[in-house]
């Protein structure tokens, strides 16, 4: 699953170490999230929910695809358009944007 540490490495790629907590026992939630450097930006919370919802998704769309092999496989007993059907079925479950 995406969570906040995943969606934060998403922003200020250039600086190291960016965010931090206010208060460890509050856990990693927005809420308690602090600059460690003055040089970057804070995303929004809605910004940051965003990130993890578009992480999330490209998740279980990767997850719900065949492996590699099985498409190769299916391509090789069923033919293109049987690989295509299947993958398609994916492609209907978590569509692009």
């Amino acid at each position: 699953m995406a969570d906040l540490q995943d969606a934060l490495g998403h922003f200020n790629k250039d600086k190291h170490q960016w965010y931090g907590w206010i208060n460890l026992e509050d856990g990693e939630v927005y809420s308690n999230l602090k600059l460690n450097d003055d040089t970057a930006t804070m995303p929004s919370e809605e910004e940051v929910n965003a990130k993890i919802a578009e992480l999330q998704w490209i998740k279980d769309r990767a997850l719900d695809y065949p492996s590699i092999p099985d498409q190769l496989d299916d391509i090789f007993h069923n033919g293109l358009d049987a690989w295509k059907a299947t993958i398609q079925t994916t492609k209907d479950k978590y569509p692009k944007g």
